[in-house]
């Protein structure tokens, strides 16, 4: 059985094992492994066993976790690797075979001698100052190489069953590469679900679909507790059994079909990748995706969702009717014997170190400050807003747009293989974010005038950033 042996810290000199359900580690005396350390987060880590791998979770902890010596959010463990959170580290053990004193040699730490320390008990500081943007690293250019060659392989890939939407494509990807979440729009008919699918097998990734209706309850998606008699002991016990959301990606097909109770079952899992279920917290695989769908032309019997679950999708795309011959291919396609085969273009594995990859992209100041302005310019009550959105917007973007426009930017960036996001990204991925952040006024709904034509207009009174792009 797998282990881990304490180097330091409070726990220093000890082992503990790993069985294959996972451990939490963390400072709540609700974790397996309870750590009194004021650097460490209630919930720090998690230590899951899947797909052939152990796993290694970062909880979005205050303070970081490191994997030999650097900081990661989830990666799968290899036999020796090192671990830091706050002041204690461990070594892990695939097979349980390695011992303290091996451990201790590897890592070149002194032997266990002393008692192990008192736990710091001080509050841990408040960060003064943003940090410096981080630089890509000689691994980093590496990956980013890679990406762009597999980026290549994966639209080709697709376009062996989906014909067309380019632009769809590109998105949906940046939204899988930021770890963001993505709602597509669209009339029957033009892919959205097969899309999804297709993409979840080029991905090599876990895949469920979830067709939302009115009588889906939220145990339904997440899961529920099963009662169980042990047939030997005649003892009855609770078995909690996984529900659909426990995978990679995620389909919500038809999201707005279901009621709010349900909808907002989501939540927790879009924004904590987790979800609880009987005063119990389970934690979902990752990388985890909600990639939901919505019909925009038939509203009766249909709950529209809420701004504060809209304001959790990175992107709102919009999936439109195919070109002519786009379309004429498609009836060809499907109406004659084609099949395709895909390949396997990214794992999991990939995708989880191309995220890691995106939030070290450089995005110069005037970038940031650029998607700053974009989503500050949406609010009607902002000083220095333009006359169209005093009189046509309700309701401006929150501080998410201008988080997932620089985080979006630079995932386009590294699509297009470019080392550093500029404000021509920015503009690039301006729509998809932006548009089901921008709520208009009954004037504007009566001159036909929507979010989209709002944003258009927004960019267009901003060309001024296009011009120092770099």
């Amino acid at each position: 059985m797998a282990k881990i042996l304490f180097l330091t810290g409070c726990h220093k000199g000890s082992e503990c094992e790993l069985p294959e359900s996972g451990i939490t580690l963390g400072r709540s005396h609700a974790c397996d492994v309870t750590i009194p350390d004021s650097k460490v987060s209630n919930e720090h880590i998690l230590m899951r066993f899947g797909e052939g791998h152990w796993w290694l979770y970062d909880l979005q902890s205050s303070n970081g976790t490191f994997l030999n010596d650097k900081e990661t959010k989830a990666a799968h463990l290899k036999q020796g690797d090192r671990v830091a959170v706050g002041d204690s580290t461990f070594v892990f053990s695939l097979d349980g075979s390695t011992t303290l004193e091996e451990a201790e040699a590897a890592a070149g730490a002194e032997p266990v001698q002393e008692e192990a320390p008192e736990p710091d008990v001080a509050a841990a500081p408040l960060r003064a100052e943003v940090e410096p943007e981080p630089e890509l690293e000689a691994d980093d250019l590496k990956i980013v190489q890679d990406l762009t060659e597999a980026y290549d392989r994966m639209r080709e890939q697709l376009g062996r069953v989906i014909v067309g939407q380019a632009e769809v494509i590109e998105q949906v990807l940046m939204a899988v590469f930021c770890r963001g979440h993505a709602l597509l729009v669209g009339v029957p008919g033009v892919a959205k679900t097969l899309l999804v699918s297709t993409l979840s097998h080029v991905l090599d990734l876990s895949f469920k679909r979830v067709q939302f209706t009115p009588d889906l309850m939220p145990a339904d998606i997440t899961g529920t507790d099963v009662l169980e008699e042990d047939r030997t002991t005649g003892k009855r016990v609770f078995r909690f059994v996984n529900g659909p959301l426990f995978a990679n990606m995620l389909l919500a097909d038809e999201i707005n079909r279901t009621p709010p109770k349900t909808q907002a079952a989501l939540l927790e899992a879009m924004q904590e990748h987790r979800v609880t279920v009987g005063g119990k917290t389970y934690h979902l695989p990752e990388p985890f995706f909600v990639l939901a769908t919505q019909n925009p032309i038939e509203q009766e019997g249909t709950y529209p969702l809420p701004e504060a679950q809209l304001d959790r999708f990175m992107f709102n795309i919009i999936v439109d009717y195919p070109r002519e011959d786009e379309e004429l291919q498609i009836i060809k396609q499907v109406a004659g014997t084609y099949k395709a085969e895909l390949e396997v273009a990214l794992t999991a594995a990939d995708v989880l170190r191309l995220q890691e990859v995106v939030h070290r992209v450089p995005a110069a100041d005037h970038v940031a400050e650029y998607a700053r302005d974009l989503a500050r310019a949406t609010r009607p009550k902002e000083e220095g807003a333009p006359d169209f959105i005093k009189e046509m917007v309700s309701w401006g973007a929150g501080p998410r747009a201008g988080i997932y426009l620089v985080t979006a930017a630079k995932a386009r960036a590294i699509l297009k293989g470019r080392y550093h996001a500029t404000t021509r990204d920015v503009r690039a991925v301006a729509l998809p974010v932006l548009r089901h952040r921008v709520i208009t006024t009954f004037n504007a709904e009566a001159a036909g005038i929507g979010s989209d034509d709002i944003v258009g207009m927004l960019l267009d009174e901003t060309k001024a950033g296009e011009e120092i792009d770099i």
